[in-house]
């Protein structure tokens, strides 16, 4: 008899299928377990797949009193309370890395998007505005990326791939994060200091509490009336609000965001705004990254039923 694996989160059924072949799958859809299956059905229960980001605390894991593994589909696993597993004994394991060369690409999509308007220009072709010589101020030329400074703020594995490609567009690449490595790039103590020195900044930083609203209304004025915010990372990390004020009255050019606040994100102020380059969290969305992160939890999975230890568990679980 197959091994049962709870799919807590909603996931499309293509992405679950490879596991399908491994495993008995209780999948709820993404409503809560109890509404899906009786408490007999999930009495048994030892281990869970569920999204990064979905919230996942102490009320839930004591739904399954045999839980013994969490395992995120993804790099994140900010929505899981690490503390609750751990005082239960439930390992909890991730994809790290699996998806960083796919958000790396798309955080520098959304940077040449914004920074050099391409949705602008797109509408400036479609609207006949271009074959009719119409002019418009938004098509003035803007500066490049040689020379361009970009702050990165975390330097996890993502943070290193937009760095490499920072650097390879000629732009001058500086960071901040808890710790500071042995790369060629110039390291800034403070986000502030970051923030001060940089007009792009691109946001790699892991969610968590202590980075809820950390980049606000002070960091979004620093950057300056020229300068871009870039998130790949989740939208906890900034203040929306302050954002849709510095955006509005011109603090800040521009940003290019992959994640928000609330998701799937709703037609707001903030996506009324022109200059902003939207996409719907599709940064490790990639064929590659899909196999890779599901590799990581295949094995996540294989070895806990083994009763071995999880490869890609979360180290600080």
């Amino acid at each position: 008899m197959a091994d049962k694996v709870l799919i807590y989160s909603r996931f499309p059924k293509t992405m679950m299928a490879r596991f399908a072949e491994r495993f008995e799958l209780l999948d709820t859809g993404g409503k809560p377990a109890l509404e899906v299956f009786s408490a007999d059905e999930l009495g048994g229960i030892r281990a869970m797949l569920t999204a990064g980001g979905s919230p996942l605390g102490a009320d839930t894991m004591d739904l399954f009193p045999k839980l013994g593994a969490i395992v995120c589909y993804g790099t994140g696993y900010d929505g899981v309370d690490l503390t609750a597993a751990a005082a239960r004994n439930i390992a909890v394991g991730h994809s790290p890395g699996a998806n960083a060369a796919s958000v790396a690409d798309i955080a520098m999509t959304l940077m040449l998007a914004t920074t050099r308007r391409i949705l602008v220009a797109d509408q400036y072709v479609r609207s006949g505005d271009w074959a009719g010589s119409k002019q418009s101020p938004m098509m003035r030329p803007q500066a490049g990326m040689p020379g361009r400074r970009i702050g990165v703020y975390g330097m996890g594995e993502i943070g290193r791939k937009i760095a490499a490609r920072c650097a390879a567009f000629e732009s001058e690449v500086g960071y901040f994060s808890r710790s500071k490595y042995d790369l060629p790039y110039q390291y800034f103590p403070t986000l502030e200091a970051l923030a001060d020195w940089c007009s792009v900044l691109m946001i790699a930083v892991r969610a968590g509490a202590e980075t809820q609203h950390v980049v606000n209304a002070d960091i979004l004025g620093r950057l300056g009336e020229h300068g871009y915010v870039v998130n790949i990372s989740r939208g906890s990390v900034i203040d929306e609000r302050a954002l849709v004020a510095a955006l509005s009255d011109k603090t800040i050019a521009g940003a290019g965001l992959d994640v928000y606040e609330r998701e799937p994100h709703a037609p707001d102020a903030l996506t009324e705004l022109p200059n902003v380059v939207f996409a719907p969290h599709i940064g490790g969305h990639t064929l590659e990254s899909h196999v890779a992160m599901q590799n990581c939890v295949l094995a996540n999975l294989t070895a806990f039923f083994a009763g071995e230890p999880l490869p890609y568990r979360v180290k600080s679980a």
